[in-house]
């Protein structure tokens, strides 16, 4: 019997939009989103973020003040209850994204050895 793998992943998905941590994290960004500060306050985060992500991708060093910048901004954000909200809501997600990309290698684990 032949598998369609791709409808196995879209099924997924279906199920992952229809968890209850996806609903909690889609929430939590509304809710973000709804007050102008906060949505600023978070924007700016991302940004933050992205910057540093893309000069590790590309192999930049980041600075001292940078990562100091950085903390600065986490600390800032973790502050406002919504945004803070918003990130334990992420984690969760996060959490259950790598359980799940587990259980999707498995049968590479089991084929190859450990990774």
């Amino acid at each position: 019997m032949a598998v369609n793998l791709y409808d196995s992943a879209y099924a997924l998905e279906t199920a992952i939009r229809q968890s209850d941590e996806y609903t909690h994290l889609k929430q939590a960004y509304s809710e973000v989103n709804a007050d102008p500060a906060s949505k600023q306050m978070f924007d700016g985060f991302r940004q933050i973020q992205m910057n540093l992500q893309q000069k590790q991708m590309m192999g930049q060093d980041i600075s001292e003040q940078e990562i100091q910048q950085a903390q600065s901004t986490v600390a800032l954000v973790q502050q406002n209850p919504k945004i803070a909200h918003l990130m334990q809501a992420e984690q969760r997600m996060s959490m259950i994204i790598g359980e799940l990309n587990k259980v999707i290698m498995k049968p590479l684990e089991d084929l190859y050895g450990q990774m």
